[in-house]
């Protein structure tokens, strides 16, 4: 008798099973039947499938960049100081400050979109402590350097709290696009398009 037969004497025919000692005439010996089916294994799923992956681009939900508030104080109410806050929102927060500090919110807001419309316009330079700078734009500029802030002010609490709305753009502003104001209390020969009266400055395209 051998392991496995391959061929027997007479009319049978020995069939060989992997996995089974068969003997004469193909009978199967000792092969008890499993008790246990083995499981498959889990199928290959494309890493595309997966919730852990990014979706597509254009089909993830948008991320919300702005909160909904019924008023424009509701939405500088909101805002906190920041004591490390970067240079663009600190020289922000002095134009602001310099040229508008007692001026009603919208009036204060609006001086804030034209320094940050400026430096969107290509007609300025792109930053906001240059634009401020900049040689005979802003009379609270001496020498081409900005004045020390006032940080213990509550004036300036405001001031950095308005730059923060305008900055995120969490209020339209009155003034629209505006890239120009001046005071009530002067009469410039512009020829520019004047888009509204703010507090104590007009505003113009």
């Amino acid at each position: 008798m051998f392991a496995v037969v391959t061929s027997c004497a007479g009319v049978s025919v020995c069939v060989s099973t992997p996995g089974f000692a068969t003997g004469v005439a193909g009978q199967v010996m000792n092969a008890p039947y499993p008790t246990q089916v083995p499981t498959p294994p889990p199928p290959i799923v494309p890493a595309e499938w997966t919730s852990e992956e990014p979706a597509e681009a254009g089909t993830s939900a948008p991320v919300q960049t702005s909160a909904d508030f019924s008023t424009l104080r509701d939405a500088v109410d909101a805002q906190s100081v920041p004591s490390d806050m970067d240079r663009q929102l600190k020289c922000l927060a002095t134009g602001i400050y310099y040229e508008a500090q007692g001026e009603p919110l919208h009036g204060q807001l609006a001086v804030a979109e034209v320094i940050l419309n400026r430096t969107r316009s290509g007609r300025f330079p792109s930053d906001v402590c240059k634009v401020l700078t900049q040689p005979g734009q802003f009379s609270f500029v001496r020498g081409g350097r900005l004045p020390a802030a006032q940080p213990a002010r509550q004036a300036w609490h405001t001031a950095v709290a308005v730059a923060k709305v305008a900055k995120n753009e969490l209020w339209e502003s009155k003034a629209g696009k505006a890239l120009f104001f001046h005071a009530r209390s002067v009469s410039p020969s512009w020829n520019r398009a004047k888009i509204a009266m703010l507090g104590n400055h007009i505003f113009y395209r």
